[in-house]
């Protein structure tokens, strides 16, 4: 007999793609975000240099290039994201509903399809802002506004360091988005098909 209460089994989410995205997520989007990100990214605003080379004209053009860092903004990112699945696993374990009956309960099975859109949305959100701040592309060189710094000159010619590493990075993260993205629709897909399997079980 398992003495489990019920809401601390709802850490899995009851479908079959809904565990492999919470792998794919937990996991792998994490590492790589976690790891490769720092290696990436850690040390972007040292090796960021600008003509003249000066700190005050680094630092200006560096917070012009990037408004936001991009491990901050992932971050938000898969924080962000996370929160309609707990707001979701909170409202099963306060209704003590067990991770097998949620799909069996119209009310439960509503719920957890409107998490996972709000997932997608989030997503799809986060993959518009993340192309509007970064693009899809990192340019060897970034041509810097000055003029509010600097009265002989308006443009500074500023050395991006690892471009080429930054786009590879980049288009990593795009296909992330992506296939969370379709692991999602899947997931409503199946939710569906088991819920019409529910419905169709005879009556005992």
């Amino acid at each position: 007999m398992n003495s489990t209460p019920p809401g601390l089994r709802l850490l899995r989410p009851p479908t079959v793609i809904g565990q492999f995205h919470t792998l794919f997520f937990g996991s792998v989007r994490t590492f790589f975000l976690g790891v490769l990100g720092f290696a990436v990214y850690g040390n972007e605003a040292l090796h960021f240099s600008c003509d003249p080379d000066k700190r005050e004209i680094n630092l200006y053009c560096y917070n012009q290039f990037r408004p936001i860092t991009p491990q901050v903004f992932w971050a938000l990112q898969l924080v962000t994201v996370l929160v309609p699945g707990a707001v979701f696993h909170l409202y099963a374990a306060c209704k003590n509903i067990d991770q097998d009956e949620i799909l069996q309960r119209p009310v439960s099975t509503i719920f957890y399809i409107i998490s996972v859109l709000l997932r997608i949305i989030l997503e799809v959100l986060a993959f518009w802002l993340q192309s509007h701040l970064f693009g899809f592309l990192v340019d060897p060189l970034y041509m810097c506004d000055v003029s509010a710094l600097a009265k002989i000159f308006s443009i500074s010619k500023c050395m991006v360091p690892e471009h080429f590493e930054k786009t590879i990075f980049l288009s990593a993260m795009y296909t992330f988005t992506v296939i969370t993205i379709l692991l999602c629709i899947a997931e409503i897909f199946e939710i569906l098909f088991r819920r019409l399997g529910y419905l169709n079980q005879p009556v005992t």
